[in-house]
C-alpha cells in the first residue's frame, strides 16, 4: 500500500512504484474512474488503447480477413485506389 498527501490546491503525488505500475512518466495524463463504488486510477493512453480496441473487436472477422495475407491484399488494395 503506498500513501500520498492531498494539498489545499487538490494535488496529490503519486508514489514512484505506482507511476512505475501504470507506466507514467512526467507529462503523462491518468483518468479517474468509479469501478464498483471506488475510485480507480489509471495511464489515460492505456484506457484509450483499450477502448479502441474494443471498438475495433471482431472487425477483421467481420470483412473477411483470416491471414495475414488477407490484411496485406486489403491494404495493397486500398493503395491502388
Amino acid at each position: 500500500m503506498e500513501l500520498s498527501r492531498l494539498t489545499t490546491q487538490g494535488t496529490v503525488t503519486i508514489p514512484i512504484a505506482i507511476r512505475k505500475r501504470l507506466g507514467l512518466t512526467t507529462g503523462d495524463r491518468v483518468v479517474f474512474m468509479e469501478v464498483n463504488g471506488r475510485i480507480v486510477i489509471e495511464n489515460a493512453a492505456m484506457v484509450a488503447l483499450k477502448d479502441v480496441q474494443a471498438a475495433f473487436d471482431g472487425e477483421a472477422q467481420r470483412m473477411g480477413l483470416v491471414t495475414q495475407q488477407d490484411v496485406v491484399a486489403l491494404v495493397e488494395d486500398n493503395q491502388r485506389r
